[in-house]
């Protein structure tokens, strides 16, 4: 299964984040999380720290194009086959980036992905 980096992951279960994270391990997927604050959701520590994990197959994205800058040099280092730019992180210039260093781009819903089984 694609190990998945959920970037701005929230303890709030009203988040997307939080939502995505729940429903990435009801499916089964091994992921990984980075946000603000340190804690579990279904299982998974949020880390505060730009950890370099290994294997990450898809990071998808929960921060708007001003907070993904700090990101950049750490996502393009993990070497993922893609980025998912869920609603409200869409980023042309962080687009461009990416593609540059062989990292597919997608634009859409992890949720909706899921719940459609085209994750």
């Amino acid at each position: 299964m694609k190990k998945t980096l959920v970037l701005g992951a929230s303890l709030n279960p009203s988040r997307y984040s939080n939502l995505a994270i729940n429903r990435l391990v009801n499916h089964g997927y091994p992921v990984e999380a980075v946000g603000l604050r340190k804690g579990i959701v279904a299982g998974v520590t949020i880390s505060t720290e730009k950890v370099a994990f290994e294997n990450i197959d898809t990071v998808t994205l929960y921060l708007n194009p001003k907070r993904q800058e700090e990101y950049y040099d750490y996502i393009i280092a993990l070497k993922p086959t893609r980025v998912i730019f869920n609603p409200g992180t869409e980023n042309p210039k962080f687009y461009e980036l990416l593609r540059k260093n062989n990292i597919e781009v997608e634009v859409a819903c992890t949720l909706v992905l899921l719940g459609t089984n085209q994750y």
